[in-house]
């Protein structure tokens, strides 16, 4: 099965000097893609150079003469910037030439972009931005991370659905579980919101397993954690911040003196299994879930290997046509709750 990715070149804090390599280092790993790199020609070519991949056959260009800046309002993003790397990769999507692009720009302009050029799925009134959280027992999908910050108990509801469908499609889980994540896990806990999406949830045929407080994400309790937007991000955030502290304290503490570099360099190979187990980059990529066409966000500072992991999730939703299955699942999932 062959694909094509369009990919916003020209997105994020580094643009094509991380997105180029990246690209080159996704086709090594799947022989069956196709990129298409959408930007300014005369820069994206110059980098190309570089790597000798100029003429990689697989790399298309498609020029594209806006950039949006990663500190542009969304509005005048989708207003003043139509021929912008951003938009025309979105734009590919829509005319079916691309069946997924990825970029790492301005977050607020790309969901206003996506959202007005690809619309939303049947039945699901807010797109939502999930991700793969690591866990002690594997991963758990998270959503919402930042998309909306006054989600009714309704579109909770939506999210549980769509991330229950993504769990199901990418990961061959049946019958995943599905929690709200709140101040408690007793039925008393939490906001009349909160509350409210419970009751939703248990008339519905998904595997609702409760309420999850924060730590229990990271124990993966269930399989999708559902939360209001404003509530996810700061929680990804959050955790990003201790995930940085403990590597600080780590080095500091194997730094201080010549018996604790010895126990550091002794213990090295423990220490890059936990590196790599807790790498963000591993885990870079979110999906604008519930839009009739897949966008994924990677982080706009990543690095080549982080942004190469964003395509490699993009390529995975694509061959499982994540919209096409939550739309057809969609219905039947809801049918306890609007029933």
């Amino acid at each position: 099965m062959s694909l094509t990715i369009s990919i916003d070149a020209m997105g994020g804090d580094h643009g094509p000097k991380v997105v180029i390599p990246a690209a080159i280092s996704a086709l090594k790993t799947h022989p069956n893609v196709t990129l298409i790199l959408v930007g300014d020609k005369d820069v994206i070519q110059s980098h190309l150079q570089q790597y000798d991949a100029e003429d990689n056959d697989r790399l298309i260009i498609h020029h594209a003469s806006q950039t949006v800046a990663m500190d542009e309002s969304p509005a005048l993003a989708l207003r003043g910037k139509k021929d912008s790397s951003m938009r025309v990769s979105i734009n590919l999507v829509k005319d079916g030439t691309a069946a997924a692009c990825v970029s790492a720009g301005n977050t607020g302009a790309l969901m206003a972009t996506a959202r007005f050029v690809l619309k939303t799925l049947p039945g699901i009134e807010r797109p939502a931005i999930v991700s793969a959280l690591p866990t002690i027992k594997g991963h758990t999908y998270v959503l919402d991370l930042g998309a909306n910050i006054d989600s009714s108990a309704e579109h909770l509801v939506q999210f549980a659905v769509m991330g229950a469908v993504l769990a199901e499609l990418v990961d061959g889980k049946k019958n995943p579980t599905v929690g709200l994540l709140n101040i408690g896990e007793e039925e008393i806990k939490g906001n009349e919101r909160v509350k409210e999406a419970a009751r939703l949830l248990r008339e519905t045929d998904l595997n609702y397993h409760g309420f999850v407080e924060g730590d229990g994400l990271y124990a993966g309790e269930v399989d999708v954690l559902v939360c209001d937007g404003f509530v996810g991000n700061v929680a990804l955030k959050a955790s990003e911040g201790v995930i940085h502290m403990i590597r600080h304290f780590l080095r500091q503490s194997f730094g201080r003196n010549i018996f604790t570099k010895i126990a550091g360099f002794i213990a090295s190979p423990v220490l890059k299994h936990f590196r790599d187990e807790l790498d963000p980059r591993a885990y870079n990529g979110a999906n604008f879930i519930g839009l009739q066409g897949i966008v994924i966000k990677s982080h706009g500072g990543t690095d080549e290997v982080g942004f190469a992991n964003a395509i490699n999730i993009a390529i995975i939703e694509a061959e499982h046509d994540v919209p096409k299955n939550i739309s057809k699942h969609l219905e039947a999932l809801l049918e306890g709750h609007t029933g």
